[in-house]
């Protein structure tokens, strides 16, 4: 009956296959609500049905690939765990590829959502088995899953990859002092750099419901830069290099998603969760702090009760799953290796000792 009633919301469309040794490649598409969505299911060719997993991206317009810097990470996930046994659907995101919406109206929510309904399709599948269909979350993708998660019974379990386990506005801090930490300002320019950052974002957050944020903003910015140019003048230096990007900042931070983003109770959501958690971070991230979040995981879980959760910091792997030396954004076009094969080893023989 339930996959009669997920037939119901859904218009499906198989394109086109491709077939590999161990699984085939259907493009698909489906819709629910206002959204059309776009992706790939990949199927393996044993006999079914299967354990599923919906691959849900992190921030950023991106494809079903995950192409990024030069690598399609969602495509070797894909590729490592069909071949492994498990169906896996990738999707374009909101107005991106086949997928309709605008991305940019969206918020962290809407991206759950989208999961929910990647979630409804699938079960509608016969290939698929419907009690055992799960979430891969990366990045904001990690909040994403936690939200959908916490909204149904219909999820078995939960992936994560680097992803998000923290308040909006603690997650918003952390990363920024570690990017500002990695760059190359001088020292008074990093204290600088974070002393505005956190000022911001704690006004953000505090006026995430307002009207008048944008004023406010404007407001907190303009006093901070009369005391910041009076401390400017005792370093005795030529030239004030430093700038915050205030313009594209009040424009981000205005969004939706922002609003949304930013006022994220991490604590309040994963203690909802109670399906098995498997979540995996390297330790040279500089987006998602690894230890941090991976505590975040488990602390915050088990304050609903949940026992079934795994955490795992890898060495010298960045946000992407890339080994990396450097681990900033700039290096990963030059990285020639993929997706970790220490992570795919761990996701497929945690997938196989439960489903």
């Amino acid at each position: 009956m339930e996959r009669k009633i997920g037939l119901l919301f859904m218009l499906l469309f198989c394109v086109n296959f491709t077939f590999s040794q161990s699984y085939r490649s259907e493009e698909v598409t489906f819709r629910k609500d206002s959204i059309t969505y776009g992706g790939t299911l990949t199927i393996p060719a044993a006999k079914g049905p299967f354990t599923a997993i919906v691959i849900v991206s992190g921030t950023g317009k991106q494809d079903r690939d995950g192409t990024m810097g030069g690598h399609k990470i969602f495509l070797d996930i894909a590729d490592g765990l069909s071949k492994n046994g498990y169906a896996v659907l990738r999707l374009d995101d909101r107005g991106t590829g086949k997928t309709t919406g605008v991305y940019e109206q969206a918020t962290t929510l809407d991206f759950a959502n989208d999961a929910l309904a990647a979630v409804g399709y699938l079960r509608s599948r016969m290939e698929i088995n419907a009690k055992k269909i799960g979430l891969l979350g990366h990045s904001e993708g990690g909040m994403a899953i936690s939200i959908a998660a916490a909204k149904t019974k219909q999820i078995a379990f939960l992936i994560s990859i680097a992803g998000l386990a923290s308040n909006g506005l603690d997650a918003l801090i952390r990363q920024n002092r570690d990017l500002v930490e990695n760059s190359q300002l001088p020292d008074y320019d990093k204290a600088r750099s974070n002393e505005i950052n956190e000022l911001m974002f704690k006004t953000a957050y505090r006026y995430a419901d307002s009207i008048n944020m944008e004023t406010i903003l404007n407001e907190t910015y303009n006093l901070w830069k009369v005391k910041d140019d009076a401390y400017f003048k005792t370093l005795n230096q030529p030239f004030d290099h430093f700038r915050f990007p205030l313009y594209s900042y009040l424009k981000m931070a205005t969004s939706s998603w922002y609003r949304f983003f930013i006022k994220y109770n991490a604590v309040k959501t994963l203690a909802q969760i109670k399906v098995p958690i498997l979540a995996l971070n390297g330790d040279r991230d500089l987006m998602v702090a690894g230890k941090e979040n991976l505590q975040h995981w488990q602390e915050y879980t088990r304050q609903g009760g949940n026992k079934h959760v795994e955490t795992v910091l890898i060495p010298n792997l960045n946000h992407l799953f890339l080994p990396c030396i450097i681990c900033n954004q700039a290096e990963i076009p030059t990285i020639k290796a993929g997706f970790s094969d220490v992570a795919m080893k761990l996701m497929v023989n945690w997938l196989k000792k439960r489903f």
